[in-house]
């Protein structure tokens, strides 16, 4: 995802006049710039780094819905409004199948050793951002078992 079309987005958002929208995406665009300045890239923003701002960003929304008091219905709406737009910028997540073929083709003489730290080390740094690190482990355990 790029910083310009999150930001032509929120412009579109805010001509619609739909609030809920406009305020989902302003605050990807607001994490993105600010992890950009803490990262010192702030006039050279990449896409990867935009894809993890807006995976750190889907998660911490997903916790405020599964927290979330049941008697608060409107505000769970809200944050599930919220998670909802955020999911349609996240980035698209490998399938447990995607990610058991790539572990067994790129890291087959470490798969072999049965060793699940080292496995796990070896994968997650090639995989983060594009595979969810529970399904990872679910599927290195297995490889392991």
């Amino acid at each position: 995802m790029q910083i310009s079309t999150l930001q032509s987005d929120m412009i579109a958002a805010m001509k619609a006049k739909d609030k809920v929208r406009k305020e989902a995406i302003s605050a990807l665009v607001s994490a993105v710039k600010k992890t950009a300045i803490d990262e010192g890239c702030r006039d050279d923003i990449k896409e990867e780094l935009v894809n993890r701002v807006i995976l750190k960003e889907l998660k911490t929304v997903k916790e405020q819905v599964d927290t979330c008091p049941a008697d608060r219905e409107e505000l769970k709406a809200e944050y599930q409004a919220r998670y909802d737009i955020m999911k349609e910028y996240a980035p698209a997540m490998m399938s447990a199948e995607e990610i058991k073929v790539y572990i067994l083709e790129k890291f087959a003489d470490v798969a072999a050793t049965k060793n699940k730290g080292q496995i796990m080390k070896c994968v997650m740094g090639d995989l983060k951002g594009k595979a969810d690190g529970k399904v990872i482990n679910q599927i290195v355990s297995e490889l392991c078992g």
